[in-house]
């Protein structure tokens, strides 16, 4: 029996939400069950500390077939876990995340720490 066991909600940016549901169902699926684990405060298999970024700053890497998709995500703004980005991605730069995706996060992070605190 477990007592005391918490999950954060999760927030969403609304362009983030907006890509995310266009991922396959499948990737969905997976990305939403590391979502879950992240809100009840522990670490799914596929997310890792984004570097570069600040601490609590999380990525969640999914090949599916030939792609590669991205959920980032902070793990405490105002009590809540917020899904900051999605994206589907080609390689072109390795396993690299692009600058503009790099430059995006750091601009949506922000404008919510902005907004919410």
């Amino acid at each position: 029996m477990e007592f005391g066991r918490t999950t954060r909600p999760i927030g969403w940016v609304k362009a983030a939400r907006k890509v995310y549901e266009t991922f396959p169902e499948a990737v969905r699926d997976r990305i939403s069950t590391a979502l879950t684990i992240a809100a009840e405060g522990g670490k799914a298999d596929i997310a890792k500390p984004l570097k570069g970024l600040e601490p609590g700053v999380m990525e969640i890497a999914l090949r599916h077939r030939t792609d590669a998709w991205r959920v980032v995500y902070v793990t405490e703004i105002a009590g809540r876990l917020w899904v900051v980005h999605a994206f589907g991605k080609k390689s072109k730069t390795g396993i690299k995340m692009p600058k503009r995706d790099i430059d995006l996060v750091k601009a949506r992070l922000g404008r919510l720490r902005g907004l919410l605190q």
